[in-house]
């Protein structure tokens, strides 16, 4: 399997939080996109892609490449969509608004992808899983976009058609509480928890 390469989802409009790009809200003083750039260039040692579709996208962190969703108003599969289309291997997808998501977490599913379409975390959401940080290898574009085609956008409306395997609770909580690793800043109280908690250490710093 070609190398992995690590996709920055910028989606979401941040109505709860004022409107602007989120991404660009510090957690513990850094940009939630840094801490994203900073953990994808960790595991795999190039920087990330980053799925974004804001005219200003290539200013917010100069070195990245931007590639825009090519499906308009699909979501956060369409961000998934894009970033399939866009690179030639695996992908290691990952939200901007998770400042918690460590280096080794995103090397460990991109470990356990080969024989597999797609590897998703554990999660205690609604959905049981995890797909805002996920591996997604190329066999599932076609899959994506028959969903698309069908007006199916949901994140994991694509998972019946491919092979998945899900990364179990306890090898997430090697890295740290799974409620803290996936924690998604959308409103002003996840933003104040973000910070109270980027004042304690991730297990192995």
């Amino acid at each position: 399997m070609a190398n992995p390469t690590g996709v920055i989802l910028a989606g979401g409009r941040a109505s709860r939080l004022g409107g602007g790009p989120k991404g660009l809200l510090e957690v513990g003083g850094v940009r939630m996109l840094d801490r994203v750039v900073a953990a994808m260039t960790e595991a795999f040692g190039v920087p990330p892609l980053l799925i974004a579709n804001a005219p200003d996208a290539g200013d917010w962190h100069p070195g990245l490449r931007v590639v825009v969703d090519r499906v308009a108003d699909a979501g956060t599969l369409g961000g998934i969509h894009a970033a399939l289309a866009a690179v030639a291997g695996p992908v290691i997808c990952v939200a901007w608004d998770m400042p918690f998501v460590p280096a080794g977490l995103l090397r460990l599913l991109a470990a356990r992808l080969p024989g597999f379409d797609a590897v998703l975390p554990a999660s205690a959401g609604p959905r049981g899983v995890e797909p805002l940080c996920a591996a997604y290898g190329p066999a599932c574009l076609g899959p994506v976009e028959a969903a698309m085609a069908r007006r199916d956008f949901r994140a994991v409306g694509f998972h019946a058609d491919i092979q998945v395997t899900i990364l179990d609770r306890s090898a997430t909580e090697s890295f740290g509480d799974p409620a803290t690793l996936f924690l998604n800043v959308n409103t002003p109280e996840d933003l104040e928890r973000a910070n109270r908690l980027s004042l304690f250490p991730r297990p192995g710093e």
